[in-house]
């Protein structure tokens, strides 16, 4: 092909692996809950700047394109109970933090909130795929590494409120959680 030709100016051709170039899953792949974990970390988001309380925050974001295809159920129990126990969430996460709570960037304290309140409330969904999907949230909404660091907190939190299956899961009964 010449060097002018239309074909040699298209962008490269994307893989078909269901993530995008930052590592994210594609919209396409993801799940009701998933797409409903993100409308949460964007309703907490505004929370946290101090724009809106609990009520306004979830009519807004239900007005927000995508909505229909969330869980709405699972949306309402991560909006709701991160924001009506943000306390008890803050003093779990707290003690994981190598910095102040204060210093946290608000998309990564929200996507932990998440974490921990699933951890917590969601025993359907495995220790692991909790972790996973923030890892996902933190990717896709927060800073370069952000992902790295929710990741280490979460794992830390993980043995303290699933022992029992972080321990299953990681080589049985009698042995001490590890992460």
């Amino acid at each position: 092909m010449s060097e002018g030709s239309p074909a040699s100016r298209r962008p490269p051709r994307q893989s078909r692996t269901g993530t995008t170039s930052t590592g994210a899953r594609k919209a396409g792949s993801k799940s009701t809950r998933s797409r409903a974990r993100e409308f949460a970390v964007q309703g907490l988001y505004q929370h946290l700047l101090g724009s809106g309380d609990a009520q306004s925050i979830d009519m807004f974001t239900r007005d927000l394109a995508g909505f229909h295809k969330a869980d709405a159920a699972h949306y309402d129990a991560l909006l709701h109970g991160c924001i009506e126990g943000a306390a008890q969430l803050d003093a779990l996460i707290e003690p994981h933090l190598d910095r102040k709570l204060a210093e946290v960037s608000p998309i990564e304290h929200a996507v932990m909130w998440i974490g921990a309140y699933e951890f917590q409330h969601c025993l359907d969904v495995p220790w692991r795929v909790v972790i996973n999907e923030c890892i996902e949230l933190a990717k896709e909404f927060g800073g370069t590494d952000g992902h790295k660091w929710v990741n280490g907190v979460l794992n830390q939190l993980a043995p303290q409120l699933r022992s029992a299956e972080v321990q299953a899961d990681k080589g049985g009964v009698g042995q001490a959680p590890q992460g």
